[in-house]
């Protein structure tokens, strides 16, 4: 299948607007312009938030003695103790925000009746690998710790990010300590170590490109030893068929499809509960393409009904 019409027309905006010189490849871009820029298109392709929840800036803090930038997000009106999602933005390990990614997360509370806990991890190449698990390690132990405070359940936790906010909630529900009732995988990054056949496939022209992933990786790792860590590279795990269950939300036409797949069976070869949704003609990113393409909804309806079914049995 080839990629939907809509994403294709905005895929020629950018081809345009390189072959003119006015934009250059992200992977050309300095860190700091790669992160205004990203910021900027998430205004242009998602819709603004419906305003429907309360939004509270949080510091979560670190094993360094940091704080990490937060938000939490409630459904307006809403009483009692809620389930609660610990939510990680994509970008590579070097762009993307909390700004990037409010839409999504406002609208998974306005679908699932939940609070969710937006965390800004630490960003490369400032702040090079294992920072980024560690800090996402850490987000997920104050969620536990802090849950009733916050206005949670504690015995309702999922934890869901997209790109590489999906690897670094694999790598919560890989860890030890307090188990979430649910992983959300968006088109995650779980295998650096080694070239897939979609990274070629769809190398350049659909959104995310090769170059660019190699520019990420570059910025995040210390060395090309890191990609062999399996808290770089989520597939080269041991998994632990206890671990929570996993929804996998992919996109065909994205160099990441494959690695996610992999991830997928190897989940389920393990013993894991594993529900694999992979969203034709789309494209790396496309949940924040709301402005675009209805799959961006469907997939945000997919994700709350499966936050609800696992919230339904919460553990006492």
């Amino acid at each position: 299948m080839s990629v939907n019409p809509d994403i294709a027309a905005y895929l020629q905006l950018v081809k345009a607007g390189r072959d003119s010189g006015k934009s250059l490849p992200m992977h050309q871009l300095s860190p700091a312009q790669a992160r205004l820029e990203f910021d900027q298109a998430s205004r242009l392709m998602s819709m603004e938030g419906q305003g429907l929840c309360a939004i509270r800036p949080l510091k979560v803090p670190t094993r360094d003695g940091q704080a990490l930038d937060a938000r939490l997000y409630r459904p307006e009106d809403a009483d009692g103790a809620l389930p609660v999602l610990l939510y990680f933005h994509g970008g590579g390990y070097v762009v993307g925000s909390l700004d990037s990614h409010d839409s999504i997360c406002q609208g998974l509370v306005e679908r699932a009746n939940c609070l969710v806990l937006s965390v800004a991890y630490r960003l490369a190449p400032e702040h090079r690998f294992p920072t980024a698990q560690q800090d996402a390690e850490d987000a997920w132990r104050w969620l536990c710790d802090q849950a009733i405070e916050l206005g949670g359940n504690p015995g309702c936790l999922a934890v869901a990010g997209d790109s590489v906010g999906g690897s670094l909630a694999t790598l919560v529900a890989q860890g030890a300590g307090s188990m979430p009732k649910l992983q959300i995988l968006i088109y995650p990054v779980i295998d650096a170590s080694r070239g897939y056949a979609s990274i070629d496939r769809y190398a350049e022209g659909y959104l995310l490109e090769k170059a660019t992933l190699e520019w990420f990786y570059s910025l995040y790792g210390r060395s090309l030893e890191d990609r062999q860590d399996p808290r770089f590279s989520p597939l080269l795990a041991a998994l632990d068929p206890g671990q929570a269950p996993a929804l996998l939300v992919l996109a065909e036409c994205d160099p990441l499809l494959d690695e996610g797949l992999a991830y997928a069976a190897a989940l389920a070869e393990a013993g894991v509960a594993v529900d694999t949704q992979v969203y034709r003609g789309m494209t790396h990113d496309f949940l924040r393409m709301d402005a675009l393409v209805d799959e961006a909804e469907q997939a945000l309806d997919h994700i709350a009904d499966a936050l609800r079914n696992a919230f339904a049995h919460p553990v006492v």
